[in-house]
């Protein structure tokens, strides 16, 4: 077997072996528990991207190096590290998301201040609504529009929006749906204000562990640029890789450095309070 086609075989192994972790890790994010929020088609068009760049960086590590194991990792690497070490776009979306809440909270407090129903009330803000959360409060005022009972939309709605926060609101909305709230403009203005604050908290909070995200964007990237480096420009180096016993120990090192990676990413991370609002079973099945 010669040395080019070799290669092409570690190539291929090794961008079957990236696809696999790729799936792996994928599925080993996902929480349980939690209801899934659909995907629009840019974030699906973004993950389509973003798989095929990591099988292709994974197919050139492997025809560059001949080793499997490199392929994989280096695949990974792809897949994980640009979440970890860009902006947390998923913290500013939640905060937006929160805020919206708020704001349309407030806008429902001010409709039912005018003795419209909280049914109408819910249909008049929609298309007013913030535009991190009009989307979903579209859908539900679709729903209504269909013929679907207030309470049970709202329930739906809660497990869209995929926010705490929101289930306070949801739920003090579907109790007023299901019998008559004297004081339910007083309820969604505290709501407001709480949800109000709990974006400001977080946003304290996150400020605080930006250190840390820096201190995780300097090691991360000082340990992939002195591998790469290795690899470019001192190749005889790594030599003792390039058999069997070498890509075992190359696979037990790179496990190590995805530990410790994954380590580093859950000390910035910020966990989220749990829900306690979800749709009633038959709904959902329904």
């Amino acid at each position: 077997m010669t040395a080019p086609t070799g290669s092409v075989i570690a190539a291929v192994l090794g961008a079957g072996v990236g696809v696999g972790l790729l799936l792996a890790g994928i599925g080993w994010y996902g929480t349980p528990g939690r209801v899934p929020r659909p995907r629009s088609r840019r974030s699906t068009r973004h993950g389509a991207r973003r798989v095929v760049v990591a099988v292709a960086v994974g197919v050139v590590t492997g025809a560059v190096t001949g080793w499997i194991v490199g392929a994989a990792l280096a695949g990974l690497a792809c897949w994980t590290l640009p979440r970890m070490l860009g902006p947390d776009r998923e913290h500013a979306r939640r905060i937006a998301r929160v805020e919206a809440i708020a704001t349309w909270t407030e806008m429902l407090r001010d409709t039912l201040s005018a003795a419209a129903g909280l049914e109408q009330a819910v249909l008049a803000t929609t298309h007013l609504a913030p535009a991190a959360i009009r989307d979903d409060l579209t859908v539900l005022a679709t729903r209504i529009a269909a013929g679907e009972r207030l309470a049970p939309a709202l329930r739906r709605l809660a497990d869209e929006l995929g926010d705490p926060v929101g289930d306070l609101v949801i739920a003090a909305l579907v109790l007023a749906a299901d019998r008559p709230a004297r004081h339910l403009g007083d309820v969604l203005g505290s709501l407001a204000q709480a949800a109000r604050e709990h974006a400001a908290m977080r946003m304290r909070v996150s400020a605080g562990r930006a250190r840390a995200r820096t201190s995780i964007r300097v090691i991360v990237g000082t340990t992939l640029a002195f591998a790469v480096a290795i690899v470019l420009l001192n190749r005889d180096y790594l030599d003792a890789y390039d058999t069997a016993a070498g890509q075992l120990v190359l696979l037990g090192i790179g496990a190590l450095f995805v530990v410790g990676f994954a380590w580093l990413a859950r000390i910035a991370r910020l966990d989220e309070p749990a829900r306690f609002l979800t749709a009633e079973p038959t709904e959902q099945q329904g």
